[in-house]
């Protein structure tokens, strides 16, 4: 029984590590945000434009059942409490997806902004695989919090990072 267990914890161990082998992050709490440009129709936005502000970057699909469970918790706790902060950026984006894929998606579900980055170009500054992601930059350009997947707890604890940050 002792072995069992013990080839058990093991095998969780082993595990984690190649999870975390397979969903790499290509940036860390504690680097500058990589320079990007999203772009589309009524206006795009680079990294160069959000200095001085606190901003969310959401990676999302929507095909991804855990994405469009996070979705409207972006726009209940995150987008309609802070979208008339002038301290505050919200970029949601969806990772693979043109413009039009996203305002289908989007239609008379969110008011928050949505960004296509068709080619992964974005994304893959930050991560190879693995969505939902969610990074928190302070006004210096900063990464300041990461989070990979969805759970409500994670994503509670999330809030109160933009909370402290946003007082």
């Amino acid at each position: 029984m002792k072995i069992r267990v013990l080839f058990l914890i093991m095998l969780g161990f082993g595990g984690l590590k190649t999870f975390a082998q397979e969903n790499p992050d290509n940036v860390n709490v504690g680097d500058a945000v990589p320079s990007f440009k999203l772009e589309k129709s009524s206006g795009d936005i680079a990294s160069s434009d959000l200095k001085g502000k606190v901003v969310l970057i959401n990676f999302f699909a929507t095909w991804c059942p855990s994405c469009v469970k996070e979705l409207p918790q972006l726009q209940d706790k995150v987008w309609n409490k802070y979208k008339n902060n002038s301290n505050f950026e919200l970029l949601v984006v969806g990772r693979e997806h043109t413009e039009q894929e996203l305002t289908k998606f989007t239609k008379d579900k969110y008011t928050m902004p949505f960004y296509p980055d068709e080619g992964r170009k974005t994304y893959q500054l930050f991560a190879e695989n693995t969505i939902p992601r969610n990074y928190i930059l302070d006004e210096e350009g900063k990464i300041v919090y990461m989070l990979t997947g969805y759970s409500e707890e994670d994503f509670n604890e999330m809030l109160e990072v933009l909370d402290k940050l946003l007082k």
